[in-house]
């Protein structure tokens, strides 16, 4: 039976919560002496009232909420944190967008997807780009969250892998015995890894608010910057360094960075086969980039050609979406390979989108099984991570997600071409936003303000599914899910 009034209860405290979110934006447009500041506090007043609207007739409801009631939850919550974050930036004179804009611009910021409406991003108020960051940072510790301590007790779209025979937190690791001190201890690491970040950008050479502001995208996985130039704008290569540095880390599974901190061992790190995959995808595909741009003449040299390949191999892999130069023009089959990338994604368990380097591992490793059954049909054969044996219901739902992906991602991307988007468009467009990287190709590679609204709304529903894992939002169009 499903507890719609405690959902509802809850979704008020959490919009009351997320209210609070506009007041660190406000005080920086009065540090600045910006009239934004008072958008700011106008939305905080708002979202609050409607915060309290929803949960003070509902106040008296405890029922204790089952895995059905989470399912809604989750779903209602990042669909409503999304609108609820798009209400400064509809409201702000300075960028007068339209609410579908603004929606696309807010829940590309939750989601950690960084795909943007907006140019000039260089002339617009503090306030407002230190929010653009901020929802990043607040979406990157929610799907860690999200992904470590509640997923995994819902068991959807393969998740469940956490509970099983690999490095996940809910049994075999134990990360901790309750969820509010998983979410805790995760909060810490997350917490400490965008301090040492901002500190690393600080001593690179950038100014304080940059620091702070790239910090939270790049531990988010967000890729969002205050300058339409993003990472290029700084023209750095102490500061690319640090960026892919800390690309790669937030794009590990944050229970190994607990458990190496807990053990006080690099152990974890070394005997985890995803992690060993993740860095063997970076290194060849750099390795490729690389080669090409100098068998090309792409890049004048052999440093220009690292510099460029490595930084972009990293945050496209990682979905991160930072940019140095404008990759979408590259040469031959570069940018194609860049997109495919990002459908690997980073690892389970981190702050990167993608399918996660686990399941493509997995189904790599399903693959090689079925040939070797063709060659001997008597001979028992496992597949197994990390030594030990995958449950045949992880790997049938591993292989469900995959049709569940493939199938969401061509009627979208059929949706976009309806509207008269061409098809390296439509198909980049619904990559990079089902894959919560950012950046396409074709009419999307600078940005998205040119496409139409309805593909705007297929878009934001596409970062929703991708940020979310696909099956938690398709289990609620489920006629058998409505049934008692």
């Amino acid at each position: 039976m499903l507890h719609l009034a405690s959902t509802a209860r809850l979704l008020g405290v959490l919009l009351t919560l997320f209210s609070l979110a506009m007041l660190p934006p406000a005080a920086i447009g009065f540090l600045y002496g910006e009239s934004t500041a008072f958008v700011f506090l106008q939305a905080f007043a708002l979202l609050l009232l409607m915060g309290g609207l929803l949960w003070a007739p509902l106040y008296r409801m405890r029922q204790e909420l089952q895995a059905r009631d989470g399912f809604i939850l989750v779903v209602l919550f990042w669909l409503g944190l999304g609108i609820a974050g798009a209400t400064p930036l509809f409201l702000d004179p300075s960028l007068q967008i339209s609410f579908t804009d603004a929606t696309f611009e807010s829940m590309s910021g939750l989601t950690t997807t960084g795909a943007t409406v907006l140019s000039g991003l260089d002339d617009l108020p503090r306030a407002l780009l230190w929010y653009r960051q901020q929802l990043q940072w607040m979406g990157g510790m929610g799907i860690i969250v999200l992904a470590v301590a509640i997923l995994p007790l819902l068991g959807v779209g393969g998740m469940q892998l956490f509970k099983a025979e690999t490095p996940g937190p809910i049994r075999d690791n134990k990360l901790t015995p309750r969820i509010a001190e998983t979410a805790r201890n995760l909060w810490y690491i997350y917490l400490g890894l965008t301090v040492a970040c901002a500190l690393a950008y600080w001593a690179a050479g950038m100014e304080a608010f940059d620091a702070v502001a790239h910090a939270f995208s790049t531990v988010a996985i967000g890729g969002f910057s205050p300058y339409d130039a993003s990472i290029g704008h700084f023209d750095s290569a102490m500061i690319e360094a640090v960026a892919i540095v800390f690309m790669m880390i937030a794009g590990m599974n944050f229970a190994l960075h607990f458990l190496v901190i807990h053990r006080h061992t690099v152990a974890p790190y070394r005997r985890d086969e995803e992690l060993r995959t993740y860095l063997l995808l970076l290194a060849g595909a750099s390795v490729v980039v690389v080669t090409f741009m100098l068998v090309t003449g792409f890049a004048s040299d052999t440093t220009e050609a690292l510099r460029k390949g490595l930084f972009h191999v990293v945050s496209i892999a990682t979905t991160t979406g930072y940019s140095t130069d404008s990759f979408y023009l590259w040469p031959g089959f570069l940018p194609v390979l860049l997109i495919f990338l990002s459908f690997i994604g980073a690892c389970t368990g981190s702050t990167g989108g993608g399918m996660k380097v686990v399941r493509v591992l997995l189904l790599a490793k399903q693959g090689l099984r079925e040939i070797k059954r063709l060659i001997h049909p008597h001979a028992r054969i496992t597949v197994k991570v990390n030594g030990k044996e995958a449950p045949d219901r992880v790997v049938q739902a591993v292989w469900g997600f995959l049709a569940a992906y493939v199938m969401v991602f061509v009627v979208m991307m059929l949706l976009l071409m309806v509207t008269g988007l061409d098809q390296v468009t439509s198909f980049s467009a619904v990559a990079a936003t089902l894959n919560n990287l950012g950046p396409g190709l074709g009419e999307v590679g600078a940005n998205y303000a040119s496409i139409n609204d309805f593909s705007k709304w297929v878009l934001v529903f596409a970062m929703l599914m991708g940020r979310l894992e696909i099956f938690t939002v398709l289990v609620l169009l489920s006629p058998a899910f409505w049934r008692r």
